[in-house]
């Protein structure tokens, strides 16, 4: 028997939703219900095509009393800025939670995506960043160290954004378009310079060597490591994990294979299991304690997330999208 199935482009998510702070909400709640349990969560689909300068995720979740779950593929092709292509694009496909039938596809090219991923950094930012942050630092200049800042701002309204990258031009037209988007003092600097003035870091970066050493840590500072995603990817130096008062990945067991926390492991400085995000949300576990700590966040990012947006986005369509029965 045949069904509806609503296909929606970019062009109309973007009408219909944008990185604001009810988005925030909407990661939030992803990120306490993970810790609640009962979420359905396997691990991530992913495949890294060296040749290609490339990696592919696959991402899912169901969570109970949702509607719908989300399957989201995002690969990540890292050359294409070259050809004057984005680095991630993809989709999601939302499934009926009752009976498994697709009820929409969102062509997205990786824009739910970054806005859920940009949404964690808040979220991590709201619950681990000292209560008052004055300057700003994103190491990388890509789309997400654009959305991770403009994300932070809306949780922790910063006069100053220093940005680093290694190619001097891309950092300098990070930095234009944040002073334009978020009308802050911007400017260009060397990444222990950035680390030194900030109070909250955000590495935005596919690095397969730390960007983010334990020398650039200091007291009330908050670090968010978003850019491992994939086995082998390393921005924070392991032994700035072992000297922070307290590291939260998003979740532990994803940590292990694609985050900081992998490297860490491997070189013998984090035992033990640190607790998640979603266990300082809910009061599980404690967060930052006072405003001298040092905090550190690992961001995989999880299907849970793409759930959540995916599930979000789909009532505040209405009738936007086109509809084909199959």
């Amino acid at each position: 028997m045949a069904h509806d199935i609503r296909i929606v482009t970019e062009a109309e998510l973007r009408g219909a939703l944008s990185l604001d702070l009810s988005t925030v909400e909407v990661i939030e709640q992803a990120f306490a219900k993970l810790a609640e349990g009962g979420v359905v969560m396997p691990p991530i689909l992913s495949m890294d095509l060296h040749e290609a300068n490339g990696d592919v995720d696959v991402k899912t979740a169901y969570i109970p009393g949702f509607d719908g779950f989300a399957i989201k593929v995002s690969p990540g092709f890292f050359d294409n800025p070259k050809l004057g292509l984005p680095s991630l694009n993809g989709l999601m496909i939302l499934f009926s939670a009752k009976t498994g039938l697709v009820e929409a596809v969102f062509l997205d090219n990786g824009y739910l995506t970054d806005l859920r991923t940009a949404a964690a950094g808040a979220v991590a930012a709201k619950h681990l960043a000292p209560e008052t942050v004055e300057v700003a630092g994103v190491i990388g200049t890509g789309v997400q160290a654009r959305l991770q800042m403009q994300a932070a701002h809306l949780v922790r309204p910063f006069t100053r954004v220093l940005v680093h990258g290694r190619n001097p031009d891309h950092a300098k037209a990070c930095a234009e378009d944040l002073k334009a988007s978020l009308g802050v003092e911007v400017e260009v600097c060397a990444a222990d310079e950035l680390a030194a003035r900030s109070q909250l870091v955000v590495t935005t970066t596919p690095a397969r060597e730390p960007v983010f050493t334990a020398d650039m840590l200091h007291p009330g500072l908050h670090v968010t490591a978003m850019g491992s995603d994939q086995t082998g990817k390393n921005e924070i130096d392991p032994q700035a994990l072992a000297q922070a008062d307290l590291y939260v990945c998003d979740r532990v067991s994803q940590c292990e294979v694609s985050g900081e926390l992998e490297a860490a492991r491997a070189a013998g400085t984090m035992n033990g299991t640190p607790p998640e995000l979603g266990d300082i949300i809910t009061g599980k576990a404690t967060g930052r304690t006072s405003a001298d700590q040092v905090t550190i966040c690992d961001l995989t990012g999880t299907g849970a997330q793409d759930t959540a947006i995916a599930s979000h986005v789909i009532k505040l369509l209405g009738n936007t999208g086109t509809v084909i029965n199959a």
